[in-house]
């Protein structure tokens, strides 16, 4: 008989902490490690529909990633959207999401370890009985949990999160964490959770690129039009520079940033000008005024996309903001960044011990 395969879910208590990263890393150096592995995502929250079909992104994404045989993949067993919550609500939807669950994965072909990524924090999923710790029980998972770190006071969402997982929490990743706070979390953070039953198994840096975004997501998320670069949309952007001082603050400024997108009136010619020269990936004109001709020339000279908003100066910014931090792993670059950090942060014996298992368990 076939030893049956473990449970492993990938948690977070806030929504964009870093989840997809870590199972993209996560399973790399599983798999490094010589181990057979699945991965599911019971609730599906970012969907596509291309011709004829509709696929959850994260899971197509993934699976393409790692090279996973189709019989290695769960696909969500719900969308997670506001037509599922309506139906719910009204009684239209009675389904027994847990009973779905456990016919999924006991017809699944598994290998050593399933990997399970979870619902955005402790709360989602509920409604339909699927939250991340009742999913945890019906496949009797360990937890692993994904905590974005902004302070000291991070530690607070994890001892309430362990309260509530208990025993089944087997360790947590404590992910970006900004350079200057890297100590503390060293002597005053890591050694308390550890003292209070939580595993450290990942102290992750703050890392630009993971936090970038590419010119394309910027078109998409601010239904821009391209004025020009339109082959240069898989730039990637770091951070973020609004161009509203005079000309000469602005290329101080300007100097000081790498890899920004500049946000600026479309009458800000002088603005656009000293952008251009400078480690820009984007301009972001306002106002749907076009540069003049001399500009467009210049940016398709340096291979600079322009793009133009019909958005005030405020909203753009609010928006550019808001995807840098839901920022999507989907880059090759963004693959090979976490692999990266993953390989030199995480603590894999630690978490195979835990689980019970050994890297040579799939070795012949």
């Amino acid at each position: 008989m076939p030893k049956s395969a473990k449970y492993l879910l990938i948690g977070s208590t806030e929504t964009y902490s870093g989840k997809s990263a870590t199972v993209l890393g996560l399973s790399y150096q599983l798999q490094q490690a010589g181990l057979d592995i699945s991965y599911g995502k019971p609730l599906g929250t970012c969907w596509n529909v291309s011709v004829g079909n509709v696929f959850e992104e994260d899971v197509q994404f993934i699976a393409h990633s790692l090279n996973l045989a189709e019989n290695r993949i769960a696909p969500p067993i719900l969308a997670l959207d506001e037509a599922s919550v309506q139906r719910r609500l009204g009684g239209e939807d009675t389904t027994n999401y847990q009973q779905s669950l456990l016919q999924q994965y006991l017809q699944m072909s598994k290998g050593d370890l399933v990997l399970l990524e979870g619902p955005g924090d402790l709360e989602e999923g509920k409604l339909f009985d699927l939250s991340l710790l009742q999913v945890a029980e019906v496949l009797d998972a360990a937890v692993l949990l994904v905590a974005r770190y902004k302070s000291l006071v991070s530690v607070e969402p994890l001892l309430s999160a362990k309260q509530r997982i208990g025993d089944r929490l087997i360790g947590v990743v404590l992910n970006d964490i900004p350079s200057d706070q890297i100590e503390s979390v060293t002597t005053l953070a890591r050694p308390f959770l550890e003292q209070q039953g939580i595993p450290v198994l990942a102290m992750l840096p703050k890392h630009d690129v993971l936090r970038s975004v590419s010119v394309g997501e910027l078109v998409k998320q601010l239904k821009a039009d391209i004025l020009c670069g339109s082959d240069r949309l898989d730039l990637m952007v770091e951070s973020l520079a609004i161009g509203a001082m005079n000309v000469n603050a602005a290329v101080k400024y300007f100097r000081k940033r790498r890899n920004m997108a500049v946000v600026t009136g479309g009458d800000r010619v002088e603005i656009q000008q000293a952008a251009l020269e400078t480690s820009t990936q984007c301009l972001i004109l306002t106002g749907q005024l076009p540069p003049p001709p001399f500009i467009l020339s210049r940016a398709e000279e340096l291979e600079i996309p322009i793009l133009s908003v019909d958005l005030d100066t405020l909203t753009t910014v609010e928006i550019v903001d808001r995807t840098f931090g839901q920022v999507r792993v989907h880059e090759p670059l963004k693959v090979h960044c976490i692999r990266q950090l993953m390989s030199e942060h995480f603590d894999l014996e630690r978490l195979l011990s835990k689980l019970g298992l050994s890297p040579a368990a799939a070795l012949p």
